[in-house]
C-alpha cells in the first residue's frame, strides 16, 4: 500500500507532466531508473532534451522545493542523464537542459506548479 508521501509524489509528477505538456513539451519517458538514480521525466522541448526533477512540498510557507536539489542530487541527476544519453545512443553533444518543477500543496490540494527552466548546469 502506497504511503501518503508516495501518493503526493505521484500527484506532483502528474501535475508537472500536465504543466510541461501545456508549455509545449513532449514527455518521452517517466521514472527512468539506472544505477545512478532516477530521472523523474525526460521531455523534448523543440530540439532540446529536458531532464526534469519534480519536487513537492505540503505547505506554502516551507522552503522552496527546488532548494532540496542540492549539489549532491544534481551530480546524481547529471550521471543518470549521461547514462540515458548513452543507453539511447544519443551523442554527448545533444542539446540538453535540467529543469526542476516545484509543486506546492496546501491541505492536500495543489496550489502552485512552477517550472524552473535550466535550473542547473552540468559542470
Amino acid at each position: 500500500m502506497p504511503t501518503a508521501r508516495t501518493l503526493l509524489g505521484r500527484k506532483a509528477e502528474e501535475l508537472a507532466a500536465a504543466e510541461l505538456t501545456r508549455r509545449g513539451c513532449l514527455i518521452l519517458e517517466a521514472n527512468y531508473r539506472c544505477r545512478y538514480g532516477e530521472l523523474d521525466m525526460i521531455a523534448r522541448d523543440g530540439e532540446t532534451l529536458v531532464f526534469v526533477e519534480v519536487r513537492s512540498r505540503r505547505s506554502t510557507d516551507a522552503a522552496s522545493p527546488a532548494e532540496s536539489v542540492d549539489d549532491r542530487k544534481q551530480s546524481k541527476l547529471i550521471l543518470a542523464a549521461q547514462h540515458y544519453l548513452s543507453s539511447r545512443e544519443l551523442p554527448p553533444e545533444t542539446d540538453c537542459r535540467f529543469d526542476v518543477v516545484e509543486v506546492r500543496f496546501q491541505r492536500g490540494k495543489p496550489v502552485a506548479v512552477d517550472v524552473i527552466r535550466d535550473a542547473f548546469q552540468e559542470t
